[in-house]
C-alpha cells in the first residue's frame, strides 16, 4: 500500500520495525509498503544512524553568491535610518560612500522584502513618468510653505521650502510660526546673499505671493521685481506646476515629519536643518540620475546689490507715479494697478494692438489696458518687451 501523507512518519518506523523483526524478507515488506527496495535500504541505515525518519530539507547546503550577513545588515542599517527608501537609493548611497561589493538593486529589493520592509502595495505604486526641469542652476527657484502642522508646545510650524529647478538643491527649510509676508522676505534676503539672484521665482497663488488671476499685485512681486527677479504663479488647483516642491513635501514628510515628534520651533529649525543637510549631500535623487543635488548645484552670477536703485525709462515712455489709492492717470482717466505700487514710477507706452497700452514696472511689462474700453486685457507680469 503506498504511503499517505499524514502517516509518512508512522509508515516508515512500521516498516523498520518488521524488517528488524526478521519474520518477512526485505523484499516482501518492500512490496506490501509500496516503495522500491533503494528506498526501503535508505530508511533502514537512517534508522541504524540515528537519524529521524522525517523528510529533510532540499535546500542545498551552500548557495552560490548568496548575500552575506554582513552586506545585509548594512543595506537594512541603512533603511533603518532613511525608511522612506528604495534600493535605488540604498544602492547608491553605499556606492557614493565608498563601500564594496554591494548587492545589486535588485537584490537589495529582495533584501528588504524578506525583511518585511516593502509591502507589494508600494512596490506597485513605483511607476515612473516624464520629467521637466530648467536647463540650468538659478534659471527658476520654486518656493511654498509646506502644510503646518501642530508641535508639542501647542503651537503650529509652517515651513517655507525653496528649491532650484535644475538641480533639486534645496535652498531652504525655514521653520515659521506663520505665512506672512515679513517672515518670507527675511528668508529670501538670506538666500539670495548667500546664493545670488534667481531669473524667475515660481510660487503658489494667494498672500504672500500674489495670484496668476488678474486681481492685482502684492508687495513680494514688486518686491522680486526690484531685483530684476520675475514672479510666476502656478495655475489655479494644479499643484503639478510645483511638482518638485510638491514632491519636495511628500519626501519631507515621508522621511521626517512622519519619524519624528517636533517639540517646539527651535527643535523643528534643528530637524529641518539634519534633513536639508542629507537630502542635498547624502540622498540619492532618481531625477538627476541617482546623484546628489549638491553634486549639481552651483550659487547664480547675479549677486545681489546693496541697495535698490530708480529705474530709467526709455524717452519715448510715459513715466506716472501711483497714488496712495493704487491708481495712476493716464489721458485724464484713472486706471487702478495696487496699493502695493504706492509712490512708485510706473511707465506707459502704446502697444501695437489697437486701442491699447502697456504698462512697464522697472524691467518687467505688468499690464496691457484697453484704453477706449477703459479695461485692462491683462494683467500679468512678464519680462520686459519694448
Amino acid at each position: 500500500m503506498p504511503w499517505k501523507e499524514q502517516t509518512v512518519k508512522m509508515s516508515r518506523e512500521a516498516f523498520v520495525g518488521e524488517v528488524l523483526t526478521k519474520e518477512k524478507s526485505k523484499s516482501q515488506l518492500c512490496r506490501e509498503y509500496g516503495i522500491s527496495r533503494v528506498t526501503g535500504d535508505k530508511w533502514l541505515k537512517r534508522y541504524q544512524a540515528g537519524e529521524s525518519l522525517t523528510d529533510k530539507s532540499r535546500a542545498p547546503f551552500h548557495v552560490v553568491n548568496k548575500t552575506s550577513e554582513t552586506k545585509e545588515a548594512k543595506v537594512l542599517a541603512v533603511r533603518e535610518n532613511h525608511p522612506a527608501w528604495g534600493p535605488r537609493k540604498i544602492h547608491h548611497y553605499l556606492l557614493n560612500r565608498g563601500e564594496t561589493e554591494i548587492p545589486s538593486k535588485s537584490t537589495i529589493g529582495n533584501i528588504l522584502k524578506r525583511n518585511n520592509c516593502i509591502s507589494e502595495e508600494a512596490s506597485k505604486a513605483v511607476t515612473p513618468f516624464k520629467r521637466f526641469q530648467k536647463d540650468s542652476c538659478n534659471e527658476m527657484w520654486q518656493t511654498d510653505f509646506k502644510g503646518h502642522f501642530a508641535m508639542k508646545d501647542g503651537n503650529r510650524c509652517y515651513p517655507l521650502t525653496v528649491l532650484d529647478d535644475h538641480s533639486r538643491y534645496s535652498l531652504c527649510v525655514d521653520a515659521k510660526l506663520n505665512e506672512q509676508r515679513d517672515g518670507v522676505i527675511t528668508s529670501f534676503e538670506r538666500l539670495f546673499d548667500e546664493y545670488g539672484l534667481p531669473d524667475v521665482l515660481l510660487c503658489d497663488n494667494g498672500n504672500p505671493w500674489g495670484n496668476s488671476q488678474t486681481t492685482g499685485y502684492t508687495v513680494f512681486e514688486i518686491w522680486l521685481m526690484e531685483y530684476g527677479i520675475l514672479p510666476i504663479h502656478g495655475r489655479p488647483l494644479h499643484p503639478q506646476t510645483q511638482g518638485k516642491e510638491e514632491r519636495f513635501h511628500r519626501t519631507m514628510k515621508a522621511e521626517l515629519l512622519k519619524q519624528v515628534e517636533i517639540e517646539n520651533i527651535i527643535h523643528a529649525q534643528s530637524c529641518f536643518d539634519l534633513f536639508r543637510n542629507c537630502y542635498n549631500n547624502e540622498r540619492p535623487h532618481e531625477a538627476i540620475e541617482m546623484r546628489v543635488p549638491s553634486d549639481i548645484y552651483t550659487p547664480g552670477k547675479r549677486c545681489k546689490p546693496q541697495k535698490i536703485y530708480s529705474w530709467e525709462y526709455p524717452n519715448e515712455y510715459i513715466v506716472r507715479k501711483v497714488k496712495s489709492s493704487g491708481y495712476f492717470n493716464y489721458c485724464n482717466q484713472g486706471y487702478f494697478l495696487s496699493e502695493a505700487f504706492a509712490g512708485k514710477n510706473i511707465a506707459v507706452r502704446e502697444s501695437s494692438s489697437e486701442n491699447c497700452i502697456n504698462v512697464y514696472f522697472r524691467g518687467f511689462r505688468i499690464a496691457r489696458i484697453n484704453v477706449k474700453e477703459r479695461a485692462f486685457v491683462s494683467r500679468k507680469i512678464y519680462l520686459f518687451d519694448s
